[in-house]
């Protein structure tokens, strides 16, 4: 055992040795990125595999030379593969080698954005004011650099539920309030606003399911009538989610028609905005996302549609004062100065339930530096146009039946063969088919369920996609079909 005299501390006694190991790791990174064409689209992970990663912590190191052959051996194989251009499991953007690098900087920095004053503060901050801009929020409004989706949904629906609670809810808690809030959403709305008002202390009951129509859209005079039941037995309404672009079929829920419903009846309209709302960035598609602008609030992801590495999500406020009120604490040792590291001018400590926060904005800030916002847009687009060719493709199929509209970049169909089946059978099919296809390495589809029937979902956020790839998806669809008795 090292003595406590011991002050060599963690630095590598070798240098040279790792940045050798270094550059052959970007090289070899790179030069994966670059062939991900060629490669599977996913593969399995062998049973040796898995239980060298059950293996007990190493009490002693390697040389960076052993660590970076594991790596490639064990790791590096079996990655997810939402990087390859047939990859349409879920809403997983791809990233970019510039968005790859940047974290490899942004690691090396290690910054800790917890408003002290750094690069890295001002960095974020003025992603935030793109955004802003890009998506028609005024320059006034606030917003934060989140994990994900999720954690942004949360810290707007907090904001909410603070504006709305008729306490301090900070200071007495969720119990001291008077008012049972209750929040509407479509039924088609994601699970993480129902997790949200759980954490929120609402509980999963205060969110009212609102009835889509065969659009897969919220009905707004559904939800004005749930709003009118509500108040006529005592509860307080705070809270209309508009879907933009919902997780199952892309559907788009009438956000003006519902920005004039919270404007007339004084709720928070928040959006939901996980990857639909970058359609904004596009000139031809901006139209189809109207009424985002006019929310109080709009969460989103940026390691979606906008092709960062994860995990960065986006949450927009349009009054700044009552974001900050939200989580405003006081404590001596993060107090402000007029001078030196703790005068930031942007607080982003004080805007979410993080502390710590690393340097997410230095992804998106390189990586648009380097491709810019209109090619970034037009990536949307071309998705955007790949999902009609789908579309196009599957009604052109006689064993292929579309279950959706298809208003952006999801596509949900059937394989329904030349035979009768129970649905039951259809349903057992489609999964078959899905797990076969993505184990043949050719293409990753997903599932869902649209009115409780199983369904193919391909979700199209990959701007390494080409039409070419999602025709081979199809194809390999029907070659497992009719393998299976289609």
């Amino acid at each position: 055992m090292n003595s406590p005299d011991d002050e060599r501390g963690l630095d590598p006694e070798d240098w040279e040795a790792l940045r050798l190991v270094g550059h052959r790791l970007v090289d070899e990174l790179l030069h994966s990125l670059r062939t991900v064409r060629e490669q599977p689209a996913w593969r399995p992970i062998p049973e040796s595999v898995k239980q060298g990663f059950r293996t007990p912590a190493p009490m002693q190191g390697s040389s960076p030379e052993a660590v970076h052959r594991e790596f490639l051996e064990t790791v590096f194989p079996y990655r997810l593969g939402n990087i390859h251009p047939r990859f349409f499991a879920r809403v997983m953007g791809t990233g970019t080698p510039m968005g790859a690098l940047a974290e490899f900087a942004a690691a090396a920095m290690n910054n800790n954005l917890s408003g002290l004053e750094s690069s890295a503060v001002h960095v974020e901050a003025q992603v935030l004011r793109w955004l802003k801009a890009l998506l028609g929020f005024p320059e006034t409004a606030s917003g934060l650099l989140t994990s994900g989706c999720s954690i942004a949904n949360l810290i707007a629906l907090q904001v909410a539920r603070d504006e709305y609670a008729g306490v301090d809810v900070n200071v007495e808690g969720v119990q001291a309030s008077r008012y049972r809030l209750v929040a509407y959403a479509s039924d088609e709305v994601h699970s993480a606003v129902q997790r949200a008002l759980m954490v929120l202390g609402l509980g999963s009951t205060a969110l009212r399911r609102v009835p889509t129509g065969p659009d897969f859209r919220m009905r707004v005079e559904d939800l004005e009538d749930r709003i009118d039941d509500d108040v006529g037995q005592g509860l307080r309404p705070f809270c209309i989610v508009g879907s933009c672009g919902t997780v199952n079929t892309g559907a788009i829920d009438p956000l003006d028609a519902m920005a004039d419903l919270a404007e007339r009846r004084k709720l928070w309209f928040h959006v939901d905005g996980a990857f639909g709302a970058l359609a904004a960035l596009s000139p031809s598609l901006r139209e189809r996302v109207r009424g985002l602008e006019r929310a109080h609030s709009v969460a989103f992801d940026l390691h979606k549609w906008g092709s960062a590495p994860y995990g960065v999500g986006v949450v927009l406020v349009r009054d700044a004062e009552a974001h900050h009120r939200a989580f405003q604490t006081e404590a001596a040792y993060l107090s402000p100065l007029p001078r030196g590291v703790a005068a930031a001018d942007y607080p982003a400590n004080e805007l979410g339930p993080e502390l710590s926060r690393g340097f997410r904005g230095l992804r998106i800030w390189m990586a648009w530096k380097e491709h810019g916002v209109s090619r970034l847009a037009r990536a949307i687009e071309m998705n955007v146009a790949q999902a009609a060719h789908v579309k196009q493709r599957v009604e052109g199929e006689a064993e292929l039946q579309l279950s959706a509209p298809v208003p952006l970049n999801l596509v949900t169909f059937r394989y329904v063969g030349r035979r009768r089946r129970s649905p039951e059978a259809l349903d057992a099919l489609q999964a078959e088919i899905v797990m076969r296809v993505q184990e043949s390495g050719v293409a990753v589809p997903s599932t869902t369920k649209l009115r409780g029937r199983t369904v193919i979902r391909l979700a199209i956020v990959n701007h390494r996609s080409r039409r070419a790839d999602l025709d081979a998806l199809l194809d390999a669809v029907l070659r497992e079909g009719r393998a299976l008795g289609g």
